[in-house]
């Protein structure tokens, strides 16, 4: 059965509860629906809840409110385009995966409106309730000498094994594109936009046969709405300054390709646009070039004549890492180590058989964000074989453990305290459970 059949499943069954107030939190109500549409929810994602659901579940609805509750009184708000675009990323993935808006309200049994107003309320008071957490325990920050004694406290057997993981320097550069090409890709932009000007194509046609950014193509190059923020500076421009949706813009260069754009609307300072992006075709000559040029580069390293830090500042074009020794950031942590899973594929072939210190031969590899080939040399900073965690080699992973424990601890007396505070009332039918918190039954 489909994500979307289980959907549909669970508010068809939603249609036989009845409903009826089940707890009372401070001033708000936790309906009897509620919890069914959670449990149902629950169910179908595969979630697994340790207990009655008909515990759990009002319990966790109780928790949120005193957090919304609380963020209500600190005044915690959330950037309502976030929200919305979170929104339309949710309701964009629902119509790829049922196909279509109507097919989508059909399977809600609600109007588009009335499904994204409901979304949008969801999203909004779990972003809150994030906020709320994060402020709450934004001054737990132990020390080192704090982490210490926690590391000592922990039993060796608990620590986990950690996974081999390097360090790595690179110094990349793009080949230079002939202007030939470059002229080429843009005489086939400007024959787009006559095509589509002249009425003799559609923009969305011509997206899905052409444009190089393959997940938009799939869309006829709709980007969905976004803010100014979430696109490159050039693209923005150009995009922001279209009033037409008749219109095609200029033709765009970014770090990406050479973009043709169309509006379809502005609402607010958000915007949904098409696209057409094309990109340059580097030849094997351009590439063989680039490949001897960082050679040469790796001998003068190699002989000593130049250091890898200073060679990065004058030839590396990777600027997520050139003012940073060329040292990699892993996305996924925000530390400099990657296991080697997580890094390029064609950086980890390089890597994996290089001892500390060696720089590998030049290769070309993809560089992911931008689609497209580069020519790289990289270096192994530092090496850690598989090993059980420590606090030379792992003391932020330590840390964050500590953190999250002593934060885990603060919040569950955070909730506890706000028990105390807050009316609370239970049908009877329903407080006889071994809740998490007991202080929500009180004497």
């Amino acid at each position: 059965m489909t994500v979307l059949a289980l959907v549909s499943a669970g508010l068809a069954a939603q249609d036989n509860v009845i409903d009826e107030v089940i707890w009372i939190v401070g001033d708000e109500a936790i309906l009897r629906s509620e919890v069914e549409e959670e449990r149902l929810r629950a169910e179908y994602e595969g979630q697994e809840l340790k207990g009655d659901p008909y515990c759990i579940i009002p319990e966790q609805i109780a928790i949120q409110k005193l957090f919304l509750h609380q963020a209500e009184l600190d005044s915690i708000t959330v950037n309502e385009s976030t929200v919305s675009h979170q929104v339309d990323m949710r309701i964009n993935y629902y119509i790829s995966q049922i196909g279509s808006k109507e097919k989508m309200e059909e399977y809600f049994r609600k109007t588009m409106s009335e499904i994204r107003e409901e979304m949008m309320t969801a999203v909004r008071n779990q972003m809150i309730i994030q906020q709320m957490q994060s402020k709450l325990t934004e001054n737990i920050k132990p020390t080192p000498a704090e982490i210490r004694r926690f590391y000592k406290t922990l039993p060796m057997d608990s620590l986990p094994m950690m996974p081999a993981q390097v360090e790595v320097q690179i110094i990349s550069f793009e080949p230079i594109v002939p202007f030939e090409e470059i002229e080429r890709i843009k005489q086939q932009l400007r024959d787009f936009t006559e095509r589509i000007t002249s009425g003799k194509s559609q923009f969305s046609m011509l997206a899905r046969m052409y444009s190089e950014d393959t997940e938009s193509a799939k869309r006829g190059g709709e980007l969905g709405f976004v803010g100014r923020g979430q696109l490159v500076t050039e693209f923005a421009e150009a995009a922001f300054a279209l009033n037409d949706p008749k219109k095609v813009s200029r033709i765009v260069h970014t770090e990406y390709g050479y973009h043709i754009i169309q509006l379809i609307e502005k609402r607010g300072d958000r915007i949904n646009c098409r696209h057409i992006l094309l990109r340059p075709h580097v030849s094997e000559d351009d590439k063989t070039r680039s490949l001897a040029t960082l050679d040469s580069i790796k001998q003068e390293i190699d002989s000593g004549r130049l250091d890898f830090n200073k060679a990065v500042l004058q030839y590396s074009q990777d600027k997520n890492t050139v003012m940073n020794a060329g040292v990699m950031i892993n996305q996924n942590t925000g530390s400099s180590m990657f296991e080697y899973q997580d890094l390029p594929p064609e950086i980890a072939k390089q890597v994996y058989l290089l001892k500390e210190g060696e720089i590998s031969a030049p290769f070309v590899m993809m560089d992911e964000t931008k689609n497209r080939e580069v020519c790289a040399i990289v270096r192994v900073k530092k090496k850690i074989d598989i090993h059980r965690a420590n606090l030379e080699d792992d003391f932020q992973m330590i840390r964050s453990m500590l953190e999250q424990k002593l934060s885990q601890e603060y919040i569950q007396k955070w909730i506890e305290q706000k028990q105390q505070a807050t009316y609370i009332q239970i049908d009877p039918k329903w407080s006889g459970c071994d809740f998490q918190y007991p202080g929500w039954v009180k004497e």
